[in-house]
């Protein structure tokens, strides 16, 4: 696709829990339980409020379509602040510190004051129907001429553990929102912008890392198209794709509203009741229905079934907005016959709504309240379909297309906050603010002190090991041996099924401190590694107990003597061999030498003594 010429603009949103002791609001701590060790649960009924102008939003009016009960998770570690049973604490100042440093990293400018804000949320994420949020500093820049608009501060909300379930061990975990202008053109300026922003994040060492951690939303638009914000992009290599799709989509539905106004298409807003013509249908889904009803699309046939996306059809879209009122989808003529349904129902289903060739009928079975509910959503998407592309949110799908989740919000949605003091940003305190270094110059750095690779360097750099390393490296163990142990030879483990997460970054580093002595072969590392996977838990003591008895279990040291001894036997045996390879003998038998020694010395010993051997039999 041409970008430039369709004009696309996108800006990006980035969420990222922070690494603070304790929750945003409250003194709980910000750990991650499992369900089956909660402690108990209640339940909310969830309804929006009006703003300061008596309005409310547009997109919590949608969430109102049903009529939900929203079941909650609570645990030992969380308290009434999260059950909305008792006032907020004040902001935690060790979360708005790590703000702040972000924000000075990003080169912004800090509001004077600090106000908290309501943020209208009833999907059952908030126990409270809103999100506490807060505007700490404007105005940063970016790469290749891009700006940052705004960082906010506010709570984690709860985690989705199905359906209307939640669990509130997530809930008021501190989170940055940080959101930059439309500043992007391409897809892959849209990733790389949030590459980089996700590299300032790691650089501070103060944000929480793993899956669910961070999450983007994008803002995507192309000429003659609207605005949309796609949300939950949690994985970083999807989010050019997600952006080609959704101006594939905006594309495809500017197509379609084109040939609609061709074809002088119209919506006829008449709903029809359907149920008998499928009374001796052999749908499932029809038949266990208590209402069926229709509506027609004039001019619409063929454009129902269009693909806008990959997997994805204006009836898709269609569905999405019906299934706000509880429905599992709909049914269209542009799909029919399928589904159980047969071509001489669909005639019938024609003739009866009075659709002639060129019209597309929609049909939906529930039950009957909702199903009106439904057919009506329906209504509202087809007409949307004569003007183009809807402003919506929506959500990410499997492999970058999306859903529609709900309209955009508007002003009405946000509210301040009347139970949580302001705080004052002084000069003192953003002065005091260190600016750490950036994870891509400190990667530069270990090229030059430490003598890594670039690549290495940079694995290190970025890896969640880093601060391992150069405790490490700090502790005397040489940077390279460091760096691979902990990064090549803990993955090539946990990929061989060893449970390297039971082994503590004390243990690791107790243990680089003995290769690192001489009482043990670099060469055992991966040994040494796997038996205190395999003993975490045993209560075999201390973690310098542990890394001790897992030495032993090696075997003794083996003196330079005995090398000497091993290595002429070997050596010796295979006479012939070595006579008839000369040199090349050398990497062959140091697999036999080191097989019979199991890295109980290093290899490099094992080498230069069976190199002198060689050439003095050669010699």
């Amino acid at each position: 696709m041409d970008y430039q010429k369709l004009g696309l603009k996108a800006g990006i949103e980035i969420h990222q829990q922070l690494d603070t002791a304790e929750k945003l609001f409250c003194r709980c701590p910000t750990c991650l339980r499992e369900t089956t060790e909660r402690t108990g649960e209640f339940y909310r009924y969830l309804r929006a409020t009006e703003s300061e102008l008596g309005e409310i939003d547009r997109a919590a009016r949608e969430e109102m379509r049903l009529v939900r009960k929203f079941c909650y998770y609570t645990y030992d570690t969380v308290c009434l602040v999260e059950h909305d049973e008792e006032p907020p604490a004040p902001m935690n100042p060790e979360a708005l510190d790590v703000c702040l440093t972000i924000a000075k990293m990003l080169g912004m400018t800090p509001v004077e004051q600090v106000h908290t804000m309501r943020k209208l949320v009833i999907d059952g994420s908030n126990t409270s129907g809103f999100q506490r949020t807060a505007l700490v500093a404007l105005s940063g820049a970016l790469p290749d001429g891009c700006r940052i608009e705004t960082i906010c501060l506010e709570e984690e909300a709860a985690q989705r553990v199905e359906d209307e379930t939640f669990s509130l061990d997530r809930l008021g975990i501190p989170l940055v929102e940080i959101t930059t202008a439309p500043c992007m053109h391409t897809p892959e300026a849209v990733q790389k912008v949030a590459e980089y922003i996700g590299m300032i994040l790691r650089s501070t060492g103060r944000v929480k890392r793993g899956l669910g951690t961070i999450r983007q939303d994008i803002n995507v638009s192309i000429a003659g198209g609207a605005r949309v914000e796609i949300k939950g992009v949690q994985e970083l290599a999807l989010i050019a794709e997600v952006v080609r799709r959704e101006v594939e989509r905006q594309t495809n539905l500017l197509a379609i509203r084109d040939e609609l106004r061709e074809r002088g298409a119209r919506v006829d807003h008449t709903v029809v009741d359907v149920t008998t013509l499928f009374s001796e249908t052999k749908s499932s889904i029809l038949k266990k229905a208590k209402a069926v009803l229709a509506v027609r699309l004039c001019g619409f046939a063929g454009l129902v079934g269009w693909e806008i996306q990959p997997g994805r059809r204006l009836g898709s879209e269609m569905s999405d907005y019906a299934k706000k009122c509880g429905v599992g989808g709909i049914f269209h003529t542009d799909e029919l016959p399928a589904y159980g349904v047969t071509a001489e129902e669909v005639a019938r289903l024609r003739e009866f709504v009075g659709a002639e060739e060129n019209d597309a009928v929609v049909i939906v079975a529930a039950g009957r309240e909702r199903a009106g509910c439904a057919i009506e959503q329906v209504l509202i998407r087809s007409e949307m379909a004569l003007s183009g592309v809807p402003e919506e949110t929506r959500k990410m799908l499997e492999e970058g297309s999306t859903a529609y989740m709900r309209p955009l919000p508007g002003a009405a949605r946000m509210y301040p906050e009347t139970d949580v003091f302001s705080v004052t940003i002084g000069a003192d305190r953003w002065d005091a603010i260190a600016v750490p270094e950036l994870l891509t110059d400190r990667a530069e750095r270990f090229v030059r002190e430490f003598g890594l690779d670039e690549a290495l360097a940079r694995q290190v750099a970025f890896s969640e090991r880093l601060p391992l390393f150069e405790k490490a490296v700090a502790a005397g163990v040489r940077p390279t041996l460091a760096a691979r142990t902990l990064l090549a030879t803990c993955r090539e483990l946990a990929r061989d099924g060893v449970a390297v997460g039971q082994v503590s970054e004390e243990e690791l580093l107790l243990l680089l401190s003995a290769v690192e002595a001489g009482r043990a072969a670099k060469e055992a590392i991966p040994d040494l590694i796997t038996e205190l996977a395999q003993t975490a838990g045993a209560g075999a003591g201390t973690p310098e107990d542990r890394v001790n008895v897992a030495i032993e279990k090696m075997g003794p040291a083996v003196s330079q003597a005995d090398v000497e001894a091993i290595i002429h036997r070997i050596v010796t045996e295979r006479e012939a061999f070595a006579r008839e390879k000369g040199m090349g003998a050398l990497g062959p038998l140091m697999g036999v030498v080191m097989q019979e020694l199991r890295g109980s010395v290093d290899g490099k010993v094992v080498s230069e003594t069976l190199r002198r051997e060689l050439k003095r039999l050669i010699s």
